[in-house]
């Protein structure tokens, strides 16, 4: 007997009980990450490279979000920044326990628990939950997006000139910070500023809720930006790669922007003829 796909009511319902489970995930795992945030100073911290950190809120974070997701969702897969991957699944969740373990380490109130649910290789689930400001960020395929239950969509902005960027700037012995910082000349003579926050889940977050205008960065993981690109599409944001032959999940190289300015943003950092006029 050959299996059969779900009609698009049972996914539909489906989709909204994992967001529903996602988010609860995502907001016991940020209320464990609030009592470390509270004794940070006593964390014990190990380095995984230059600049790059993981602490024991990370691996507790992450535990709780296997926990609630595995126990709910005992036959789904699993892709964790801490614990690697489980054996492959129909469904896998993609998971960043602390997106900006540095920003978190050092007292900066600018990091997200990111958990994202892809199933047949497509993104279904995305939420983004910042603890401190109680924001959760939220998505499913076809549903659209939302910031604490209300409509969320990207900025209206049309004109670069008055546009505001969000980036990840490469550390330590990354080999295309070379590349990135020309992206930085070429862009900033024509916008209203960029910033570098340290979280990219929560940029991507802030791009869909219209607080930036779009955002871009090499080599990223697929837990950093898989909720992310969940919430872009159904906030209404263009998502290409830097290269527009590939994906972002699959490059690891993401460019967003709102549609209005999209065009003129990705032609600055492809460095295509006329980008600098």
């Amino acid at each position: 007997m050959t299996a059969t796909r779900p009609t698009d009511a049972a996914a539909s319902a489906q989709d909204e009980a994992d967001l529903a489970l996602a988010i609860r995930a995502a907001q016991n795992a940020g209320a464990l990450l609030l009592q470390h945030w509270e004794n940070r100073d006593r964390l014990q911290v190990r380095h995984k490279r230059a600049g790059d950190f993981v602490s024991r809120a990370d691996t507790e974070a992450e535990a709780c979000l296997r926990d609630i997701l595995l126990t709910a969702r005992p036959g789904d897969g699993w892709l964790g920044e801490e614990t690697g991957a489980a054996p492959a699944a129909r469904r896998r969740w993609i998971v960043d326990p602390l997106d900006g373990t540095t920003n978190f380490l050092r007292g900066i109130g600018h990091w997200a628990v990111s958990v994202a649910l892809e199933v047949d290789g497509i993104r279904r689930i995305g939420v983004v939950h910042d603890p401190l400001r109680r924001e959760t960020f939220a998505a499913r395929i076809a549903g659209g997006a939302s910031l604490n239950g209300h409509p969320l969509h990207v900025a209206a902005t049309s004109s670069l000139t008055g546009a505001l960027f969000g980036t990840g700037i490469p550390f330590g012995g990354m080999g295309h910070i070379d590349a990135h910082a020309a992206d930085i000349a070429r862009l900033m003579p024509h916008c209203a500023g960029v910033r570098r926050m340290g979280a990219a889940a929560l940029d991507l977050a802030y791009v869909a809720a219209g607080r930036l205008d779009g955002f871009w960065e090499r080599v990223l993981q697929p837990w950093d930006i898989a909720a992310g690109l969940v919430l872009l599409a159904e906030a209404g944001a263009t998502v290409t790669a830097l290269d527009p032959a590939d994906r972002p999940e699959q490059s690891g190289t993401v460019l967003a922007a709102c549609p209005g300015v999209f065009d003129a943003f990705a032609a600055i950092l492809r460095d295509q003829p006329g980008s600098r006029a």
